[in-house]
């Protein structure tokens, strides 16, 4: 069965979680006798296309990329066109407003899936413009996936009656043998953070929604050090707030490689997934933790977060922007007994929901299904 999958970016561009996504898919249903291709864009597309692991990867120009939203020439419609035609199933991932146009404007003859990551939460006038093309596309799915119930039920886009018949529920997952497998210790040498040496983890592109404004207040009434990993358009407000706060257990480490990852979530306390916006859909990097049976701290958002990190199972789940309670929550999983019993149930949990296999099978189904 021929797949193409259908998003404004991809590998090896700088990824971010939506990539990782489709590659978590397309590597999980390649395991069930799926051929995935991906087409994508790029601001340097050469070479047009790559083989990778999980699939074929096919690449045009990215023009433009205003909000966000990067957008195609001429070329792009055509390589869609003749890739649609070899395929038996098209899987778009949502939001990107340029596939919409590809959509309507080629009129593949194909059955099409698309999965909804997530709301159109800050651009509110673009989002206005957007709407109607918007709603041509989802109308036109035979099938619409969204990550987990609360998002389904609390988006007015997925909650309302044009679509929400056509609505499932597939959770996003992990296939695990696609994780690194070597750890880099050095990390923690270069923090300055003991093997045995309690610290809250969070790892991420430093974004307006991620909520590190509230961990870093958190933190000054904190008895243990917080790592901060990854960099973004924040960073240097981020900094800017720990100075101002003389807070001087937070340490920014920047951005890390696959297996610095790893060894700080292997040797972390737990993770922390302050997101205070529904700008944050799901959180990949908390199927990454309870992978790797480590508790969780996230903030209560009626996203998909609440759902992989279920509160007093796997984590604890807070009020969003409360520096007050994210640091009780902390205090609590300072306490070995509660973090071991939690990090039982949140591997529990991956194995059942958030695995590779059943990832695979889950979306091999619904691609069977529409064939």
């Amino acid at each position: 069965m021929q797949v193409l999958n259908v998003y404004r970016t991809y590998f090896p561009d700088p990824p971010g979680g939506l990539q990782e996504a489709i590659r978590q898919v397309s590597l999980s249903t390649s395991h069930q006798g799926v051929n995935n291709t991906i087409y994508t864009l790029s601001p340097s597309p050469e070479p047009s296309e790559l083989i990778r692991p999980e699939g074929r990867v096919v690449r045009s120009r990215s023009w433009l990329a205003p909000a966000s939203c990067d957008i195609g020439g001429v070329a792009a419609f055509s390589r869609f066109s003749k890739l649609a035609k070899e395929a038996d199933v098209l899987h778009y991932f949502f939001p990107w407003p340029f596939e919409d146009i590809l959509h309507s404007t080629v009129r593949p003859d194909k059955p099409a899936v698309l999965t909804y990551i997530s709301d159109v939460v800050r651009q509110k006038i673009l989002g206005t413009v957007y709407a109607p093309l918007m709603w041509k596309m989802l109308k036109s799915m035979d099938i619409i996936v969204a990550n987990c119930p609360a998002y389904a039920e609390t988006s007015p886009v997925l909650s309302h009656p044009a679509i929400r018949n056509k609505v499932r529920i597939i959770p996003l997952g992990i296939e695990e043998a696609s994780y690194p497998t070597v750890n880099n210790d050095e990390i923690l040498q270069r923090l300055n953070l003991g093997l045995s040496e309690p610290y809250f983890l969070f790892i991420g592109v430093l974004r307006y929604y991620k909520g590190l404004h509230t961990l870093i207040q958190a933190a000054k009434k904190l008895n243990a050090k917080i790592v901060i990993a990854g960099s973004g358009p924040e960073g240097d407000k981020l900094n800017k707030l720990a100075i101002g706060l003389g807070v001087n257990n937070v340490i920014f480490a920047g951005q890390v490689t696959n297996e610095e990852k790893r060894s700080l979530l292997m040797n972390c306390t737990a993770l922390v997934l302050p997101s205070h916006l529904r700008s944050e859909a799901y959180g990949m990097v908390l199927v990454e933790a309870a992978m790797m049976s480590k508790p969780m701290i996230s903030c209560e958002i009626g996203t998909g977060t609440s759902y992989v990190n279920k509160h007093e199972e796997t984590g604890l789940v807070v009020a969003p922007e409360s520096p007050e309670q994210l640091t009780e929550a902390m205090r609590i999983l300072l306490d070995e007994s509660v973090s071991r019993h939690f990090a039982r149930n949140a591997r529990q949990r991956y194995e059942i929901l958030f695995s590779g296999e059943t990832l695979g099978a889950a979306y091999t189904s619904v691609y069977k299904e529409l064939v």
